[in-house]
């Protein structure tokens, strides 16, 4: 029997199918190299800065052992007062595309109106640099993000990691390495469909085949990049396959959100229930015919508006209670 799975929103769909005269939800380790060349990955400093409001600077921290430095992009609203709250960013693309200066999810307009500084990370991409490299250059720039917390007007003890997709689940691979190597404290982590599981064992990670934007095959591309041949198996960690995790404790007050239509929906809700199951505050958000990516590939569509909306209302409640 093929396998279903809830419609697309009618808004949404429409916009997918124009997306797909252009883009295929399916990828491959061929259509690598083409898609790093693409120019929606090189954005202006206009729309990073959001045409002036926000102040961008280029940093360096010390890189993980035996590795480079990591590079930190500073977004920061201009007038901000000192000790603001950090928002701490790692990017989408799948762990094989994407660099620090596509930063999405609504990250920006938090900033300026909640008052905020981003902080976004350029980490290693696989196949070139495979597992660890690019968890551990994500920790290494939250280090170095920690350190340099006042430096850049920022408070240290308000820093909240957030990403989308790959992104997503580096951020909560970050919060478990924040956890269990001591430090630094987090105020909560955002991870917005993120990418946690590299063992296919859900439903929702087998049932998009050309669909989407991000289906059952390009899941296969970038993990088998990221993983290779321990793909799937024992040797795989906690921090690079978050939902492998079975001690959630401890960890910071979550918020996660996926759509109904897409592959990784059901390791996300899963990895919610199993959040609130070791008291972690956790909100939970399962957008309607949503597919991956859908608020950044249609912000104004009414769902995506709902989203971001959804978030930034529990940044401000994460932030006026911390």
């Amino acid at each position: 029997m093929a396998r279903t799975h809830p419609p697309l929103d009618p808004e949404l769909a429409a916009v997918l199918r124009v997306v797909h005269e252009h883009l295929s939800p399916t990828i491959t380790a061929e259509d690598i190299e083409e898609l790093r060349a693409n120019p929606i990955f090189a954005v202006p400093d206009e729309l990073l800065t959001r045409n002036g409001t926000l102040q961008l600077q280029n940093l360096s921290v010390p890189g993980p052992a035996g590795a480079p430095e990591v590079s930190l992009l500073v977004l920061k609203p201009v007038g901000l007062a000192p000790g603001a709250p950090i928002l701490y960013y790692m990017h989408g693309g799948g762990m094989i595309i994407g660099n620090n200066r596509t930063v999405g999810g609504g990250v920006l307009d938090w900033a300026v109106d909640i008052g905020a500084i981003v902080v976004s990370v350029e980490y290693r991409l696989a196949p070139e640099h495979p597992d660890p490299a690019p968890i551990e250059d994500c920790y290494a720039g939250l280090l170095g993000t920690h350190r340099l917390a006042t430096e850049i007007g920022g408070d240290p003890n308000r820093i909240v990691v957030t990403g989308a997709s790959a992104g997503g689940g580096l951020a909560a691979g970050v919060a478990l390495l924040a956890r269990d190597r001591g430090g630094p404290e987090l105020l909560g982590q955002l991870i917005m469909c993120p990418m946690l599981d590299d063992r296919f064992l859900t439903p929702s990670s087998q049932e998009l085949h050309g669909e989407g934007l991000w289906d059952t095959t390009s899941n296969m591309t970038g993990w088998n990049a990221l993983l290779g041949e321990r793909r799937g198996g024992s040797d795989v960690s906690i921090y690079t396959a978050p939902a492998r995790a079975t001690d959630l404790a401890g960890l910071p007050s979550s918020f996660i959100d996926v759509g109904s239509v897409e592959t990784f929906r059901d390791e996300d809700i899963d990895y919610a229930a199993r959040l609130l199951q070791a008291g972690v505050q956790t909100e939970l958000h399962v957008w309607p015919g949503g597919f991956h990516g859908f608020d950044g590939i249609a912000p104004q569509a009414a769902l995506s508006q709902t989203a971001s909306a959804t978030r930034s209302a529990w940044v401000r409640r994460l932030l006026a209670a911390g």
